[in-house]
C-alpha cells in the first residue's frame, strides 16, 4: 500500500483455534486502519460491514479513506463464503469512489485476519498483487460490543462493560450528550436505557453509531434515581455533533462537573481546530476557543502557554513550522477576543512528543496550561 494506494478486493478471516466462531459472531461494524510497513507515513482508516443474509450466506461493505486525505475513499460490496478456516469475503462491485485521480488507484488482492474474541479485534495481513506500489498492509480492526449483563436490576449501582477501542458513550443518538469515556460506565438505572457509542480510533465520515441498551428489572423499594445526567461540557471543552478526530482528554474520567474550562490539569484542545495540513481555524473549534476566552478575560491574572504538537507523519521540519504556527494562530483568536498577548506564551514541539504511536489522530493537538 503506497501513497493514495489502498485497497481491498479479497478478504479471507480465519479465526484461530479455541476461539473459532460461527459465522454470525462476525456480523457487525469493524473500525480500524491499515498500514503499510513499506510506506512508514501512510495509513488507510477502514471501516468494515458484515451481516449473514437470509440465505446463509455473508453480505458487507467495505469502506477506506486515505489517512490525512479523507476525501480521497472507496466503498466496495462484498459477499462471503465458508471456507476450512474461516471466511472468504469477494470483492462484487465498487459501489462508490471520491478523489480519484490519474496517480491514484486501489489495489486488489488478499487479507487473512486472525479474531480475537475477548477484545472483539481483527488483525489481519495483506498481501496485494503485484500492480504499481501495491504490496502488503496490515489491519486492525476493533468493533463495539455489550461485554457485561444485558439486564440489571433497578437502581443498582452497575458497571456496563463494551469492547471497542476509545470508546466514546452518548446518552442520545445525535452525539450531543456524552456521559462517559472508555470501556466502561458505572451509573445507577432506573428504567431501560439505550446508549449511543462511537469509536475514537481512527473514525471515518462512515463511522457508525452502535446502539447499546441496558434492560432493566423492577426491585421493590427502590429508589428513583435521576436519569443518566450527560457531563457538562465546561468539563470536556466543546464537542462538534459528528466527532471527526478523537479530541477527550485522556483524564475526562476524573474531571470534576464543575471543573472549569481551564484547572491545573492540561487541557487539550479539539483537534477539529485546524484546516488539514495548515494553521487555517476551522468554524467547529471557534466555541472552544470562546469558552476558553472566556475564562481567560474572567481571571485577568492568569497566564498560559499553548504548545502545537503534530503526528509522525511528514517531514519533522515541516512538523515543527506548523505546529508552532498553530499555536500562534490560537494565539491569535485569543488576543481578538480581548485577552492581552503578554498573558500568553506560544511554543511548537512538532511530532517530538507523542501520547500515542504513530500514526494517531489525536497526537495532532493544541495543549493550554497555566503559567505560574
Amino acid at each position: 500500500m503506497k501513497n493514495l494506494v489502498t485497497s481491498l478486493l479479497l478478504v479471507a478471516c480465519t479465526v484461530a483455534g479455541a476461539q473459532a466462531q460461527a459465522l454470525s459472531s462476525l456480523s457487525g461494524v469493524w473500525q480500524g486502519v491499515e498500514t503499510d510497513t513499506g510506506d512508514r507515513g501512510g495509513y488507510w482508516p477502514a471501516l468494515l460491514r458484515v451481516q449473514q443474509s437470509k440465505s446463509g450466506g455473508i453480505l458487507g461493505v467495505l469502506y477506506q479513506e486515505v489517512g490525512e486525505a479523507p476525501q480521497v475513499s472507496v466503498t466496495f460490496q462484498i459477499r462471503a463464503t465458508r471456507t476450512a478456516a474461516g471466511l472468504q469475503l469477494e470483492h462484487v462491485r465498487k459501489l462508490q469512489e471520491t478523489g480519484r485521480s490519474l496517480f491514484s488507484y486501489w489495489c486488489d488482492g488478499a487479507i487473512t485476519f486472525t479474531y480475537d474474541a475477548a477484545q472483539e479485534k481483527l488483525t489481519g495481513r495483506a498481501t496485494y498483487r503485484p500492480v504499481g506500489d501495491c504490496d502488503h498492509g496490515t489491519f486492525v480492526l476493533y468493533r463495539v460490543k455489550l461485554k457485561s449483563a444485558a439486564t440489571v436490576p433497578a437502581g443498582a449501582e452497575t458497571t456496563i462493560r463494551v469492547s471497542g477501542r476509545n470508546v466514546l458513550w452518548y446518552a442520545d443518538a445525535e452525539l450531543k450528550q456524552p456521559v462517559a469515556t472508555g470501556n466502561t460506565h458505572r451509573t445507577r438505572l432506573s428504567q431501560t436505557t439505550t446508549f449511543y457509542l462511537t469509536q475514537g480510533f481512527y473514525p471515518t465520515r462512515e463511522s457508525a453509531v452502535v446502539p447499546i441498551t441496558i434492560q432493566v428489572t423492577a426491585a421493590a423499594q427502590s429508589p428513583q434515581p435521576p436519569p443518566v445526567e450527560p457531563l457538562p461540557l465546561a468539563a470536556i471543552g466543546q464537542l462538534p455533533a459528528r466527532l471527526a478526530y478523537p479530541a477527550l482528554p485522556a483524564t475526562l474520567s476524573t474531571l470534576a462537573p464543575a471543573a472549569p474550562v481551564l484547572s491545573e490539569r492540561l487541557l487539550v484542545l479539539p483537534t477539529v481546530l485546524f484546516e488539514l495540513g495548515t494553521p487555517k481555524l476551522l468554524p467547529d473549534g471557534r466555541p472552544a476557543l470562546q469558552q476558553l476566552a472566556a475564562e481567560l478575560l474572567a481571571r485577568p491574572s492568569l497566564r498560559i502557554q499553548i504548545a502545537g504538537h503534530t503526528d509522525k507523519i511528514g517531514e519533522p521540519q515541516k512538523n515543527q513550522v506548523l505546529s508552532e504556527q498553530r499555536a500562534e494562530a490560537v494565539k491569535e483568536a485569543l488576543v481578538k477576543a480581548g485577552v492581552a498577548a503578554g498573558r500568553i506564551h506560544t511554543v511548537g514541539y512538532g511530532d517530538s512528543r507523542p501520547l500515542y504511536p504513530s500514526p494517531d489522530a489525536r497526537n495532532r493537538r493544541v495543549e493550554v496550561s497555566e503559567v505560574q
